[in-house]
């Protein structure tokens, strides 16, 4: 800067016609604020340029970790669906049907199939008795010793046989095709056809007893054929 001076002083000493004096003091001070200003702006570019930088590097890294860590959130997430798929699973695998009476004398059931509803049966058969029994059903008379004919409602006693529900008590089991067997409270049930018509035993005590279904009946099935003969007795 003094060299500056210097150099503006020299040259102030050669006058110029029609030029005013130089002020030498003036121009020096104009030119260090315009070194100020040249030096401000230069450090407020640095700054500039260093928070561009750093705005870059954060951005980048930000974007690094989040493509890192994308595959296990995502697996995390699959996980918690399966752990919830399997929960729903093992919650529908322990569900139970309702149950209703059986042969301690509880009242009513609840057990229905589309149109079968068994319910608390008080009536003494023969030496076939049953705690629950179809609603609606009545014996045919005259009921004899070894079998019982179940009637549904609005099918006449006067028909024969194939709309009914048959009991038969015998000492012997019968050859029933496509078996189905199943085990429970200790009795062992056999599920399948006799003579094209569906039909269901189990022994109980000594001796056996055969119910066979109405022809063609869908209403009944083998949870509810099951239900029926395990609330029976032979005496």
């Amino acid at each position: 800067m003094d060299d500056v001076k210097r150099l503006l002083e020299g040259f102030a000493d050669r006058a110029v016609d029609g030029l005013p004096a130089a002020d030498v003091e003036a121009d020096v001070a104009r030119g260090r604020r315009a070194l100020r200003r040249i030096r401000t702006r230069r450090r407020v570019t640095g700054v500039l340029c260093a928070a561009a930088v750093t705005a870059a590097v954060l951005a980048i890294g930000n974007q690094v970790k989040w493509w890192g860590g994308g595959g296990t959130e995502v697996a995390t997430g699959s996980d918690e669906a399966g752990a919830s798929a399997s929960a729903g699973t093992e919650a529908a695998g322990t569900a139970t049907p309702a149950t209703g009476a059986d042969q301690t004398g509880e009242s009513a059931s609840i057990f229905a199939g589309a149109m079968i509803e068994l319910t608390a049966n008080s009536q003494a058969w023969s030496n076939i008795d049953c705690a629950l029994a179809p609603q609606g059903w009545t014996p045919e008379a005259p009921v004899t010793t070894d079998r019982v004919v179940l009637t549904p409602p609005l099918v006449r006693t006067s028909s024969g046989t194939a709309s009914k529900l048959v009991l038969q008590a015998a000492p012997e089991a019968r050859n029933l095709q496509a078996v189905r067997v199943t085990e429970a409270d200790g009795k062992v049930f056999h599920v399948g056809t006799e003579a094209g018509r569906a039909a269901g035993q189990v022994k109980l005590g000594e001796r056996w007893l055969l119910v066979q279904l109405p022809v063609g009946d869908k209403d009944w099935n083998d949870e509810i054929l099951r239900r029926f003969m395990g609330s029976c007795t032979v005496s």
